[in-house]
């Protein structure tokens, strides 16, 4: 009954997020703005189009476009590796991150949550990033720390200048600004992206002679990113726990039902390739929520969308019902490359059903028995 739980709680997640994945797709033309962050043909995508200053690329991390510019560096350095994954760099697993802060800047989550400054208002400076945003500081450990793990990894080769990122107006302690800064404060964090990166470096280098071509697989690859991704997100979500209290009640709730998620997906090797997210993405809502937003009964949002923020919703409150027993039954699931497969295809094949009654699975739950198996205790610790 456990895996059963476990399984099905994370397919509630996804269960209309693909609904119209196929048909998504085809509407649109990957030439199309609409498909790209905002803004993306606009972003620097040369190290060398930011400014330099003091014999340092000095970078405005607060800047939509310049963080943006960050993300577009990182995709054009690594296209390399990703050239049998689709032409135009479609493939590149790191698309995830610049769609995912496109998303953010569209729908108003950059913006001042606080309403104290302009920053992120059309009627202001459109292009600030708030630092009192929840979801612009969570981002800044999935847009910084990346892209100076991938400087200190070499992807860039060797750099004529140093890095500097732009510290924000406030909260200037709980950021770091530099290759050394951050090794000095968040070690461990820039290990694991620095991981990643090495990774894709040393594919290239195992390459070199045609009876070594096929070094790079895809699934090691998405596990070093997704471990990074998530460490990242471990970090920072303590972090900026107190950033929540500008948000409204729903809008709090969904960022950290989103932060949740995250674990489950990731442990799937999910694929973030600029298709994929695209697929995704449309069924994310399409502004911020407000107070008085009840769902699955939020009138300017599809049935998807509301279908898909209650079932993140229920996936929280499940996984803390059973003290993270439910992520750690999904992990152990998918701690092989077979069960990982399995994870995935059962996502793909049950997004066309309606059958998944998230409130029914949530009461069910608390009405089990949530002491965590014996059996569990014993493996538990072998759990990545």
């Amino acid at each position: 009954m456990w895996p059963y739980f476990g399984i099905h709680a994370l397919l509630i997640v996804t269960v209309t997020l693909s609904q119209a994945t196929a048909t998504a797709w085809s509407e649109k033309d990957a030439t199309t703005e609409d498909v790209y962050p905002p803004l993306w043909d606009l972003a620097p995508e040369n190290l060398l189009d930011f400014p330099v200053k003091d014999n340092k690329i000095v970078i405005n991390a607060w800047n939509y476009q310049e963080r943006l510019g960050v993300y577009k560096n990182l995709l054009n350095s690594s296209a390399k590796y990703f050239t049998a994954f689709g032409s135009q760099n479609f493939g590149n697993i790191l698309w995830g991150l610049p769609l995912q802060h496109g998303w953010q800047f569209r729908t108003g989550r950059l913006a001042d949550p606080s309403n104290v400054s302009s920053c992120g208002y059309k009627d202001g400076d459109l292009l600030c990033i708030s630092v009192r945003s929840w979801w612009s500081c969570m981002n800044y450990y999935l847009a910084i720390i990346p892209f100076l793990g991938a400087v200190e990894a070499g992807l860039f080769g060797q750099l004529q200048y140093e890095i500097e990122i732009l510290p924000p107006e406030e909260r200037r302690a709980d950021f770091c600004y530099s290759v050394a800064d951050c090794w000095s404060r968040i070690p461990k964090l820039m290990d694991e992206w620095k991981a990643y990166f090495e990774y894709l470096l040393s594919t290239e280098h195992r390459s070199v002679s045609p009876a070594t071509s096929s070094s790079f697989k895809l699934d090691d690859a998405l596990h070093l990113m997704w471990r990074a991704h998530v460490a990242s997100i471990a970090y920072a979500l303590p972090k900026f726990q107190d950033s929540l209290k500008y948000l409204s009640d729903p809008e709090a709730n969904f960022g950290e039902d989103w932060a949740n998620a995250v674990d489950f997906i990731a442990a799937t090797h999910f694929s973030t390739d600029f298709q994929t997210i695209n697929n995704f993405q449309a069924f994310l809502p399409q502004r911020m929520l407000i107070e008085g937003d009840v769902l699955p009964s939020i009138s300017d949002f599809s049935p998807q969308q509301n279908r898909v923020l209650l079932s993140l919703r229920v996936l929280h409150k499940a996984n803390q019902l059973t003290g993270g027993l439910l992520l750690k039954l999904w992990q152990e699931a998918m701690s092989t490359e077979a069960g990982r497969k399995i994870g995935r295809k059962l996502i793909e094949d049950f997004v066309s059903t309606q059958k998944f009654d998230p409130v029914g699975l949530y009461n069910d739950l608390k009405g089990l028995d949530l002491t965590e198996p014996s059996f569990l205790r014993k493996s538990s610790s072998n759990i990545d």
